[in-house]
């Protein structure tokens, strides 16, 4: 079995910010697979079902972002998934808006969700994928009160 997280933030205020993009590509991913996102546990909200004849959960953490690493672990525990079948997907400024990278392992590059799940889990042995959101132009573009758009 698969974990795939998105993150972002909960609530109205970051529901369409570029810094919730995570979220965004789950609720798309649900949508294509027909997984429902309709069980609200272990400070998440995630569905379970097929993803290529694999089965696989999708989870959006409740927490803000940079406390995600206990809605992750919680869900690996549940599922008893080792983390080399877990996914992360989040937004990275550094990265043109449209740039897709994967990786297997790393760093956290001074992302606080990662850095919260790279803590959580005890490791870094988790693909992730980091969708590009760009740096906004405009500081109004940006979420406010994070200094990481400014």
């Amino acid at each position: 079995m698969m974990l795939i997280i998105g993150l972002g933030n909960p609530g109205a205020r970051y529901e369409f910010t570029r810094h919730n993009i995570g979220f965004l590509a789950v609720d798309c991913i649900a949508d294509k697979t027909d997984i429902p996102l309709n069980k609200k546990s272990y400070n998440a909200v995630w569905g379970k079902g097929k993803i290529s004849e694999n089965d696989a959960a999708i989870a959006k953490p409740l927490a803000f972002m940079n406390l995600s690493g206990e809605a992750v672990k919680s869900l690996a525990d549940f599922f008893c998934i080792e983390t080399k079948d877990i996914i992360v997907i989040y937004d990275d400024v550094d990265l043109d808006f449209g740039t897709v990278r994967i990786k297997k392992r790393g760093g956290s590059s001074g992302h606080r969700g990662m850095e919260s799940i790279i803590e959580k889990l005890g490791t870094n042995d988790f693909t992730r994928i980091r969708l590009g959101i760009g740096r906004p132009k405009d500081r109004g573009q940006g979420v406010k009160g994070s200094r990481r758009y400014y």
